[in-house]
């Protein structure tokens, strides 16, 4: 972990972030580290997967994946050669709650690297034909994500957590749903969703702020709208599950967990620290207990996920079938003893510094500068600064983490996912 003084010198060298908001809605944040050479600059757009409906589940992603087979201006292959050309990175992500396009490239290259993803943005095309060929890509993504039985798992978790709410829906969406999507369809949920006041547009590394502006105001300014995006319900009755499902797989996979709580949630650092000693590394728990121990899995950690009002907690592990209930049952006694037992100060103190040092050691990456503005603002509509972020962790104590893990620990609130092996 870093020293005091390795924090100090570090948080030198990070500027304070600017934030400035148009006249029509769209927010503009930068954050300025002249020792590096690079910008990651991002377009974040506040819909995600759990804005649709079973009818167009997957358009949010089927939309990102789209404005790369074209515009009004570049083709596909253009849209490609345009940041590779010049040594940069182009790429998007779809979550539950938000798409982001983003670049990285140096910094000379910020007037090109923007009319890109400004272009990607604000003018793709939806060619037809080119849709048709998309649902296809798409499909096999998803036939990817069902041959990888971690990342199908938490598919699975998410759907025993939140099953009649849009959260629990895959954010690739189904076979069915791909395959039905149409060009008006795109046009449609684009026009309602990309929206000024939907828009924020980060950008990190080495950068001027107003230069920054005066790019988003020569390409965005003329975008207006009035309309403001619907809130939506998070609203759900969790009850806890098991459910089992059968793969042609070598291993069990398991996620074992529970409804939690939200990012705007005080708890969320403390449950951070929880989590963190629980199975948050090599040291954590968990790890010592199921594989170095008793050597029962390869895989296995915690996870606490803050969504924007609600979230999820619990354990993943992969091991052998023949190991599973072993493994689980180390699980559920871990989480007794320390309900029993207490935590020690030390394994808090060890938690608390590894989660102040990973902090701090992102700062290194303007990529990761550039992602911390676009969350924050979307889930806090504000930015915290280091210090800050440091001093709340500090400040949590072994008792505040111990309440909280008297209300998250309780094994009988725990859902039980798995994949097994279809042949044993």
């Amino acid at each position: 972990m870093p020293t005091k003084a390795v924090i100090k010198s570090i948080l030198k060298e990070a500027i304070p972030s600017n934030k400035t908001i148009l006249e029509n809605g769209i927010k503009i944040l930068s954050y300025s580290t002249p020792t590096v050479r690079s910008i990651s600059l991002g377009i974040w757009i506040g819909v995600g997967s759990q804005n649709e409906e079973n009818s167009n589940s997957g358009i949010s992603h089927f939309i990102e994946h789209m404005v790369f087979k074209g515009t009004k201006n570049r083709s596909a292959y253009e849209i490609a050669n345009s940041l590779e050309s010049i040594g940069g990175y182009l790429n998007a992500f779809t979550s539950k709650e938000h798409t982001c396009y983003y670049a990285r490239f140096l910094n000379s290259h910020l007037p090109i690297a923007f009319d890109v993803l400004a272009d990607l943005v604000l003018n793709p095309t939806f060619d037809s034909e080119e849709i048709e060929k998309e649902k296809g890509v798409v499909l096999e993504e998803l036939k990817n994500m069902e041959d990888d039985p971690g990342d199908l798992i938490q598919d699975y978790f998410d759907e025993a957590i939140y099953p009649t709410h849009p959260l629990g829906r895959s954010i690739i969406g189904t076979k069915e749903s791909i395959k039905v999507l149409a060009k008006e369809d795109l046009n449609k949920y684009k026009n309602k969703n990309y929206i000024p006041s939907n828009i924020i547009i980060t950008a990190a590394g080495n950068l001027n702020h107003d230069e920054v502006v005066n790019l988003v105001k020569k390409y965005f300014s003329k975008l207006n709208s009035t309309k403001k995006i619907q809130t939506i319900s998070n609203s759900f009755k969790y009850k806890p599950l098991i459910k089992t499902y059968i793969k042609p797989i070598q291993q069990t996979h398991v996620i074992f967990g529970r409804d939690a709580f939200s990012a705007q949630s005080d708890l969320r650092y403390t449950g951070y620290i929880l989590s963190t000693l629980l199975g948050g590394g090599m040291s954590s728990r968990l790890f010592q207990k199921v594989r170095e121990k008793n050597g029962y899995a390869y895989n296995i950690y915690s996870f606490l996920s803050c969504l924007k009002s609600s979230g999820t907690f619990g354990v993943y592990l992969a091991c052998d079938f023949s190991k599973k209930d072993k493994a689980i049952d180390l699980i559920k006694n871990e989480f007794e003893l320390i309900l029993k037992n207490g935590l020690t100060k030390t394994e808090v103190k060890r938690a608390k510094e590894h989660l102040k040092g990973s902090t701090v050691l992102s700062l290194e990456s303007a990529s990761n500068q550039m992602m911390r503005l676009g969350t924050s603002e979307l889930y806090f509509k504000k930015q915290f600064s280091v210090e800050e972020v440091l001093s709340k962790v500090e400040s949590i104590s072994i008792d505040d983490v111990m309440n909280l893990a008297n209300k998250l620990l309780k094994i009988d609130k725990f859902s039980d996912v798995r994949i097994n092996p279809s042949v044993n």
